[in-house]
């Protein structure tokens, strides 16, 4: 006994300190454990763990599915679904084809009002006005060797208007001046009248060369409305 007590007050005072640290040292690694466990377990209250069998939920429904009877339709039940639906396409193709047949009647009426229309001339009808006074070029012509420019003329002011057709004044694209009589338009326009047509006929042997005409009018004598027309085209001869 003397011996031990005399051994432990020879021990080294840092091998002393070292032990005491060491076991306060486990001692707080024990109670940090168990404290960082409680709040482990504190923190995973209400997780459940997850369901591992996917399958289990698809069993379940096929057995729901097979614990149903098989319910058998009746031939003469389908039989009936079926004329029904046909029944139902044929009453709405029958609308299809009675709009088709209305639009194809309205393409044949239309048709037929072009065809009674006269055909329009390319550029015509030249239009000029001048207080009131309106010439009208509709169309050119070729016949029996002149060239023929199918005119009217309306007198829409409140006064007559005289002309006198051997002023009128007729050139080419050129400006060569070309001799021309007027046939069927009157002499006086009645104030407010309708339109009177007529024919500027120009010999053929004048028109070497020529593409274009412009013609100027005036009334007679004053000389105060002025009827003027460019760009007419020649109608060129078949032959």
């Amino acid at each position: 006994m003397a011996k031990n007590i005399t051994s432990i007050k020879r021990l080294n005072p840092t091998a002393v300190l070292t032990i005491t640290l060491l076991a306060l040292m486990l001692v707080g690694g024990i109670l940090s454990g168990i404290w960082g466990f409680a709040l482990g377990r504190e923190a995973l209250k209400g997780v459940s763990q997850p369901d591992a069998r996917p399958t289990a939920k698809k069993n379940q429904k096929e057995s729901q599915l097979v614990s149903k009877p098989l319910v058998f339709l009746k031939e003469a039940d389908i039989l009936k679904t079926v004329k029904t639906r046909i029944q139902e396409k044929g009453n709405q193709a029958k609308p299809e084809k009675k709009e088709a047949d209305s639009n194809a009647n309205e393409k044949l009426i239309a048709k037929a009002e072009a065809a009674q229309k006269p055909p329009t001339v390319p550029g015509f009808p030249i239009t000029t006005k001048d207080k009131g006074v309106v010439l009208e070029i509709r169309s050119t012509r070729q016949q029996e060797g002149f060239l023929m420019l199918d005119v009217s003329l309306k007198n829409e002011s409140s006064q007559p208007v005289k002309f006198v057709y051997t002023f009128l004044d007729v050139t080419d694209n050129w400006g060569r001046p070309l001799s021309a009589n007027i046939e069927g338009l009157p002499g006086e326009l009645p104030a407010n009248s309708q339109a009177f047509t007529g024919t500027v006929n120009i010999p053929n042997s004048v028109l070497e060369n020529a593409e274009q005409l412009s013609l100027t009018l005036t009334d007679y004598p004053e000389q105060k409305i002025r009827l003027q027309a460019a760009g007419i085209p020649i109608a060129k001869s078949s032959n």
